[in-house]
């Protein structure tokens, strides 16, 4: 039933990622032609590329409730995007890192902004740091997380789900619900962030940040074939 639903949601991402090159497509079109552009369309368009990251989110919150351990070593992303992980996703603070690299015509007022917003990012950040490390301290068997990392692809063998059956459903209930305040803390910096953002640079960012991760993909999926084909 576990490869059942992993391969459904691989499917999922294979998709979404296709959608993906498709918004970047229309950002990168808007960049070029953004003073032709009415206000309105953009707005359109902003609004539909962050409705597509929300429904990768709906749909990973299903995923994470039928195998939150497939959050943690998710067999849809490469070695490389793995590397990436923390509490099941990328890292909140990795947007600001974005916006400094691909912004340069921030005003000073939006520069105190981002820096506020970010200080406030890092202690929510370090408080769900916190909250899995007790977690892993109130268990006796070995943590969910590192089990899940060491099994890595043969996470669907016999002996795997074995033990993940042995783990306190409340053990897996509260680490889903850290992924899902991990996850609301992504969506609601991002979100922030491009409030304190103008239509131009908000187009400039999601740029960016769809570069970033097809490339991450790209490179990562590239680097998997070439280690399978030394094998």
């Amino acid at each position: 039933m576990t490869d059942a639903i992993a391969a459904s949601f691989e499917a999922f991402v294979q998709g979404w990622m296709m959608r993906q090159r498709g918004f970047l497509d229309e950002l990168l079109s808007a960049q070029q032609h953004y003073q032709e552009m009415q206000d309105a369309d953009i707005r359109q368009l902003i609004n539909r590329v962050i409705c597509h990251y929300g429904q990768y989110f709906e749909e990973k919150s299903k995923i994470a409730h039928h195998n939150i351990l497939l959050v943690f070593s998710p067999p849809w992303f490469s070695s490389l995007e793995r590397t990436f992980l923390w509490v099941g996703g990328f890292k909140p603070g990795v947007a600001f890192q974005v916006v400094n690299t691909a912004l340069e015509d921030l005003s000073e007022e939006q520069r105190v902004r981002l820096s506020q917003l970010n200080q406030e990012t890092k202690v929510k950040e370090r408080a769900l740091n916190d909250e899995l490390a007790k977690l892993h301290e109130s268990v006796a068997a070995p943590p969910l997380v590192n089990m899940a990392r060491s099994h890595g692809r043969e996470c669907f063998s016999r002996s795997f789900m074995a033990e993940e059956n042995s783990v306190p459903s409340t053990f897996k209930e509260t680490l889903e619900n850290l992924v899902a305040n991990a996850d609301a803390l992504r969506t609601n910096t991002s979100l922030k962030i491009l409030q304190i953002l103008r239509h131009a640079q908000i187009i400039t960012f999601l740029v960016a940040v769809a570069e970033l991760q097809i490339r991450v993909r790209s490179w990562g999926l590239d680097k998997d074939a070439e280690n399978e084909g030394h094998g």
